[in-house]
């Protein structure tokens, strides 16, 4: 999965999960959709063990990640750990194919998992694959359109019987996400000036920018704006030597106090991990999540959540700094707990606090699922960008460029 500025992110494609039981051609099918030998496929049940991501570009959508999921009828304890796997794939699902096997009839298996599926308000595509070992007469498929509640498009993966009609399906049930925004688009205009402090990070591969860093800069050259890319110690510097005045200094949240200090209070500042908050949909509600803060207790549990792993430093910022910074700024001893790729903990009610990472290797979906469940347990989360600009004083300031936000702020 390639994050080089001249590829989309996976967070950013359209996340298209095929679902079934083991056998019925799911693979089969993705490489048949794709006109590419991408997915693994056998005759021998359980090829497929855990979800395997697939990024290609399918036109007229564009960028697409495929999800090919275990089968949901693996069997034995191993077997049991996969379907869990598979269903948790539905939390940033944005379109669920299932796949059913012309040679096994549907069962209260499919039925239940196609109501799972609708629960979840994800469009749903029915595909019968098969067709070209044993033909679905049409009171049979009425029947079990009736029993689904929904339409079944009939295929053969093998021979390419109804794929192309399946790809035209497949392009008009794609979710039409009208409230989408850009990074930044809607805060600058063609010409501005935005100045992006981008300290070298050490867990970032050599000679590459994290990719919030590419992405942010990615999107103000979309937006006509001009980026200009500095370090901390630079940025006093670099900010005298223009002749115009910035209209936006964003900067990574660990050097929020110095570009806070060497940015003029009339030249708006906030940082990475905010804008990709703002980017996902959950601004509002990390920035509530950051007030439980101060409310923290001796004994408290906090869980440090992180959507993908990495080498950890020295100074590493959610295993070494954020503890620093919390038992600073509450003088409590706070218990931490840490959670890191694609799972989430069930057990989110057993903590005080949810501190997430910047989240820029999760799609929106998945972001404001781990948001919601956190609501539902009653747990604030906030992330790390949010977290870092309330403990050192600077939150209003920070979140001053987007509209309606310092109203939260004010909210008992």
């Amino acid at each position: 999965m390639g994050t080089g500025m001249n590829q989309t992110p996976v967070s950013d494609r359209v996340h298209i999960a095929i679902f079934g039981r083991r056998n019925a051609g799911k693979s089969s099918l993705i490489n048949a959709l794709t006109g590419q030998e991408i997915a693994l496929v056998s005759s021998i049940k359980g090829t497929t063990t855990d979800p395997v991501y697939k990024t290609m570009e399918l036109l007229p959508i564009g960028p697409v990640v495929f999800i090919d999921t275990a089968g949901l009828d693996d069997e034995g304890e191993l077997g049991e750990l996969r379907i869990k796997k598979s269903i948790e794939v539905l939390n940033k699902t944005e379109l669920a194919i299932i796949v059913f096997d012309s040679e096994i009839d549907i069962s209260d298996f499919e039925v239940e998992l196609v109501q799972q599926i609708k629960e979840r308000k994800i469009p749903v595509i029915g595909v019968i694959n098969k067709i070209d070992k044993k033909a679905i007469d049409e009171d049979l498929l009425k029947t079990y359109e009736a029993e689904l509640a929904m339409k079944l498009h009939l295929v053969s993966a093998t021979t390419g019987l109804g794929i192309k009609e399946l790809k035209k399906i497949i392009v008009e049930a794609v979710p039409k996400d009208e409230d989408k925004f850009t990074i930044l688009g809607d805060l600058v205009s063609p010409g501005d000036l935005i100045v992006l402090v981008t300290p070298i990070d050490k867990a970032a591969p050599k000679g590459r920018l994290i990719l919030p860093q590419q992405q942010t800069i990615r999107d103000i050259l979309e937006s006509d704006a001009i980026a200009i890319v500095t370090k901390e110690y630079e940025l006093k510097e670099t900010l005298e030597s223009l002749k115009k005045k910035p209209r936006l200094v964003i900067t990574d949240s660990q050097v929020f106090l110095k570009v806070a200090a060497d940015t003029p209070k009339d030249i708006p500042m906030t940082s990475f991990s905010i804008l990709f908050a703002r980017h996902k949909g959950n601004l509002l509600e990390l920035v509530k999540g950051a007030k439980a803060i101060d409310k923290l207790e001796d004994g408290d549990k906090v869980l440090i959540a992180e959507a993908c792993t990495h080498h950890q430093q020295s100074d590493d910022i959610g295993r070494v700094k954020i503890p620093r910074w919390l038992r600073q700024r509450t003088g409590k001893q706070i218990q931490f707990e840490y959670a890191s790729g694609a799972s989430f903990p069930e057990n989110i009610k057993d903590y005080k606090l949810i501190v997430h990472c910047g989240s820029c290797m999760l799609n929106k979906k998945a972001m404001n699922y781990r948001i919601d469940e956190a609501i539902k347990a009653g747990v604030p989360i906030v992330n790390y960008g949010v977290l870092i600009a309330y403990v050192q004083g600077i939150l209003e300031r920070s979140i001053s460029p987007f509209p309606n936000m310092k109203m939260l702020l004010e909210m008992k």
